[in-house]
C-alpha cells in the first residue's frame, strides 16, 4: 500500500470530502485496520477542536493577496474540495506550531467564506483557508526524524498560546502552553494532568457487585439491559491509544454488544422471547463455576415489521460540530431513511439555542424531503436539550400509530447546558413521557464532551436502548443490521431473578449490571421500570458460582440474636442448582406474565462448553482487567487473547476479530 497516498485519503476521508465509492472503499480498509481507524479519529478529533477554537478567534484584516486567494475559492461554492493533504498525526502539530503566524489571516477569511458561501460550505471554506496556509509553513525534516519546533515571535505570543491551548486539548500531543515562553516540552506527567483537565467525558462510578452468602441472600433480582454503548466508547478509546475510564466499563453492554446462537422462541410459543441457562468451569478461578443465562427475543420479518412513527431529534449545538458528530448523525439517519417503507413516518426535530421543528411528520414515499431536510441542518449555539425532548414527544404523540412502533431517536453528544440540565429531573420527565407509549432510542456521538452517564439514564428510563456511535460501520450495525432489535420492542418491563439452591450453592456474583440491580420486592411488582428487549436481541447475564462447602468471600457479620437461618425446604435436597424466573409485559400492557425454570449443574469443564459461553467468558474477563476488578484473579490479556482467539467461530460480521485485535491494544498501552 502507498503510505503518503493512503493517508491523503485517510485525512479526506475524516474530513468528509470523500465520495460515496472512495468513502465505501476506505470504510472497508479501516474494518480491518486498527492503526488506520486510530488516525482517522485523530485526524477527527484535532480538526473538530480546531475548528471550535477557530470560531471563537477574532477577525483580523486581510492583506490584499490573502484576500485575493479566498475570494478566488469562493468564487466556486460547489466544487468539492479535495483536501489531499498527509496530516499525519505527528506531522499534523508541528504544521500548526509553525505556522502561528498565519492565524490572524483566518478569522477573516471564515467571515468572508460565510458572506460568499452557501452555508453547507462554510465549514469546508475555514479547513480549506487553514490547511492551505499552514502548509505553506510546514518545516522540512527527513520522515521519522523529530525535530524542535520553530520559536514563535513575540507579537503572535497571544494567539500562539491559543494555538498551543488547541493542540494540548487535542488529548495526545506533547506540547504545553508554556512553550511559546520558554520552547520546552513538558515532561510525561504535567502533559498528562493538563490534557485529563481538558476532557469533560462523563462517566457514572461503578463498584463492582460483590459475592453474596446464599445463606443470608438467596434471590438475586436485576432488570435485563440490551444497550451495546460502553463497548463502541471503549472501542473507540483504545484505537486513541487510550484505556478506558473504570466507569466508562459496563460489562453486561460489553457482553451484549455481540450476538449468540441462541434458540428463540418456538412457532406457536407464546412468550416473545425464550430463556435458556448453562453452567461449566470458571476460567480465572479454578475452584468455581460460571452460569450464563441466554435470552434470544423473537424475529420479526421486515416484511412483518409494524408501522413506524419515527421522531429524530438531533443536538445542532454548537459542540455538534466536528466531523464525528452532525455530519456522522447526518449519514446514519439518511442511511435510516432509505431502508424505511412507504407506511414508515419521520418527523425532524432539532435543538441548540432553542427547540424547533425542521420537518413535520412525513410519510417515506416522500424521501426526498427527508433527506433534503437533513441536509439544511448546521450545527451552531448552546444546548437547550430538554426543550428538544419535550417538543419531540409531542411531535410524535400527535402522529401516534396504535399498534405501531413510536418511538423518539435523540442523537446527541449529551453536553446539555440550557433549559434543565439537572439529571434527575431529565430523567423524571423521560420517566414521564415513557408512560405515553412513544419509546425513546439514544445514540450517542462524539469525545471530548462526551456525556456517557446522562445519555445511559435517559435510555433507561426511556423504556428504549442506547449504543454509542463512532463510525458509520457502527451507525449500519446499529441501525440496519440490527433495526428490528433497535427499534421494535417485542416485551418491556423484563426482570430476571435467580433463587440459588443452598445445599448447591454456598455463593455467587453477578458480573456486571450494577446500575440494573433490583430489590427482591420490585420483582412482582407491576409498578417497577425495567429493560426492554427487542425483536431478535440476545441477551446474555453470567454469574459466577462458589459451590457449597467452598469459603465464600463475604464481609463478616455477627450471628443473630433472636432467630435462626432458616430451614431446607425438601426441593433443597433436588440436584437443581437454581431457579430461574422472568417477568416481562407486553409493549401496550401493564401486567406482567412469569417465566420459570429450573437449572442443574452437570459439571461440565470450561473447555468443553459452547463457543458463545466462551467468548462471552472472555469479554467479562476483558471488563474486569480494564476496570482493573479485584474478582479478575490472575486472569490477564494473554488469556483473554487465546481464550477469544479459541472460541471466535465464524464471526461473519468481524466483530469478534475485532474484539480480539482491541484486546492486543489494550497489552500495549500504560496504565495510568
Amino acid at each position: 500500500m502507498n503510505t503518503e497516498h493512503d493517508e491523503a485519503k485517510l485525512t479526506a476521508y475524516a474530513l468528509g470530502e470523500l465520495g460515496d465509492k472512495e468513502r465505501a472503499e476506505v470504510e472497508a480498509q479501516l474494518a480491518d485496520d486498527s492503526e488506520a481507524r486510530r488516525e482517522v479519529e485523530e485526524i477527527r478529533k484535532v480538526a473538530g477542536i480546531l475548528t471550535d477554537e477557530l470560531k471563537a478567534e477574532p477577525a483580523p484584516k486581510l492583506t490584499g493577496r490573502q484576500r485575493k486567494a479566498v475570494e478566488a475559492k469562493a468564487a466556486k461554492p460547489r466544487r468539492r474540495l479535495r483536501l489531499w493533504v498527509p496530516l499525519s498525526a505527528a506531522a499534523s502539530i508541528l504544521i500548526l506550531i509553525g505556522a502561528a503566524t498565519f492565524l490572524p489571516t483566518l478569522g477573516r477569511s471564515r467571515e468572508l467564506a460565510k458572506r460568499t458561501l452557501p452555508i453547507s460550505e462554510h465549514r469546508k471554506a475555514e479547513e480549506y483557508a487553514l490547511i492551505k496556509n499552514l502548509k505553506k509553513a510546514q518545516p522540512q525534516r527527513p520522515q521519522g526524524q523529530v525535530t524542535a519546533s520553530p520559536v514563535v515571535p513575540a507579537p503572535t505570543m497571544k494567539r500562539s498560546k491559543a494555538l498551543l491551548r488547541l493542540v494540548d486539548r487535542s488529548g495526545g500531543y506533547k506540547y504545553d502552553l508554556e512553550y511559546a515562553a520558554g520552547g520546552q516540552l513538558p515532561d510525561d506527567e504535567a502533559f498528562r494532568r493538563r490534557s485529563d483537565a481538558w476532557n469533560r467525558e462523563a462517566y457514572d462510578h461503578i463498584v463492582d457487585n460483590p459475592f453474596r452468602s446464599v445463606a443470608d441472600h438467596p434471590l438475586s433480582t436485576f432488570s435485563i439491559d440490551v444497550d451495546t454503548a460502553s463497548y463502541a466508547n471503549i472501542r473507540r478509546l483504545l484505537n486513541q491509544g487510550t484505556l478506558p475510564p473504570k466507569g466508562a466499563v459496563r460489562i453486561e453492554e460489553m457482553i451484549n454488544y455481540f450476538t449468540y446462537d441462541y434458540a428463540g422462541p418456538k412457532k406457536g410459543d407464546k412468550h416473545p422471547f425464550a430463556a435458556h441457562a448453562a453452567v461449566a468451569g470458571c476460567p480465572w478461578n479454578a475452584k468455581h463455576r460460571l452460569v450464563r443465562i441466554a435470552i434470544k427475543g423473537r424475529e420479526i420479518a421486515p416484511e412483518k415489521r409494524p408501522s413506524s412513527n419515527f421522531v429524530f431529534l438531533l443536538d445542532v449545538s454548537g459542540s455538534m460540530r466536528p466531523a464525528n458528530k452532525l455530519p456522522l448523525v447526518k449519514r446514519a439517519m439518511k442511511m435510516l431513511v432509505e431502508r424505511l417503507g412507504e407506511n414508515d413516518r419521520i418527523a425532524i426535530t432539532v435543538y441548540a439555542g432553542a427547540a424547533g421543528l425542521v420537518l413535520d411528520s412525513t410519510t417515506c414515499d416522500q424521501k426526498g424531503k427527508i433527506l433534503s431536510a437533513l441536509d439544511r441542518l448546521h450545527a451552531g449555539g448552546t444546548t437547550a436539550g430538554a426543550a428538544g425532548i419535550k417538543l419531540a414527544y409531542q411531535v410524535a404523540a400527535k402522529n401516534f400509530i396504535k399498534g405501531g412502533v413510536n418511538r423518539v431517536i435523540l442523537c446527541t453528544d449529551g453536553d446539555f447546558n440550557v433549559g434543565i440540565t439537572n439529571q434527575s429531573e431529565l430523567v423524571r420527565m423521560i420517566e414521564d413521557k415513557a408512560k405515553t407509549g412513544v419509546f425513546l432510542s439514544v445514540l450517542g456521538f462524539g469525545m471530548g464532551n462526551y456525556q456517557d452517564s446522562r445519555l445511559e439514564k435517559l435510555a433507561d428510563k426511556g423504556n428504549g436502548n442506547y449504543a454509542y456511535i463512532d463510525t458509520i460501520n457502527e451507525a449500519r450495525k446499529v441501525l440496519i443490521t440490527q433495526m428490528s432489535g433497535t427499534l421494535v420492542t417485542i416485551a418491556k418491563d423484563v426482570k430476571i431473578q435467580i433463587e440459588f439452591n443452598p445445599s448447591r450453592v454456598a455463593g455467587y456474583r453477578l458480573i456486571g449490571y450494577e446500575n440494573r440491580i433490583l430489590a427482591k420486592e420490585d420483582f412482582k411488582d407491576d409498578k417497577k421500570d425495567a429493560g426492554e428487549i427487542g425483536a431478535g436481541h440476545t441477551v446474555t447475564a453470567l454469574y459466577e458460582v462458589v459451590p457449597a462447602g467452598e469459603k465464600v468471600e463475604t464481609p463478616a457479620v455477627d450471628p443473630l440474636k433472636y432467630q435462626t437461618p432458616a430451614s431446607l425446604t425438601e426441593a433443597a435436597g433436588s440436584k437443581e442448582m437454581l431457579t430461574l424466573k422472568l417477568r416481562y409485559k407486553q409493549p401496550d400492557g401493564d401486567k406482567s406474565t412469569l417465566m420459570e425454570y429450573p437449572v442443574t449443574d452437570a459439571g461440565g469443564r470450561f473447555d468443553k462448553a459452547s463457543a458463545d459461553f466462551r467468548f462471552a467468558a472472555a469479554v467479562a474477563s476483558f471488563g474486569m482487567i480494564l476496570r482493573d476488578s479485584k474478582y479478575k484473579g490472575a486472569y490477564t490479556l494473554e488469556a483473554v487473547i487465546e481464550l477469544a482467539q479459541s472460541s471466535k467461530g465464524a464471526d461473519k460480521e468481524g466483530y469478534r476479530a475485532e474484539f480480539i485485535q482491541l484486546a492486543k491494544t489494550a497489552k500495549t498501552l500504560p496504565r495510568k
